[in-house]
């Protein structure tokens, strides 16, 4: 059997790589995530590791669109930052290098006012 150099199965691991989270990564997301089952806010979640970008999806009910994606893109190691947190719009709330930063931005969702 003769395979092509361009094929994903030839051997050539550059091309058939995938992004995905680390467990350090995916510890810190499934805490946040946790705390927001806990309040109620959350209810399920996804993870896509794609070739591109590795992306943790939340939904509040499995049948609808995700209210938020945390995504992970090494392309953007040097720019903006290598995570960021996406809403359901589109609308990038927040990037940057470190992911507990990052995801400060949905932490705000567990502060509650107190009668």
């Amino acid at each position: 059997m003769n395979i092509s150099p361009t094929t994903p199965f030839s051997g050539d691991r550059g091309t058939s790589t995938q992004v995905a989270f680390h467990r350090t990564e995916l510890n810190v997301i499934l805490s946040l995530y946790g705390r927001m089952v806990a309040a109620g806010e959350w209810r399920d979640y996804g993870i896509s590791n794609l070739r591109d970008v590795a992306i943790f999806s939340v939904f509040r009910r499995t049948a609808e669109r995700p209210l938020y994606r945390i995504e992970k893109n090494p392309k953007l190691r040097n720019k903006q930052g290598l995570y960021s947190v996406v809403a359901m719009d589109g609308q990038i709330l927040k990037r940057g290098h470190d992911l507990k930063t990052v995801l400060r931005v949905l932490e705000r969702k567990l502060i509650r006012a107190v009668d």
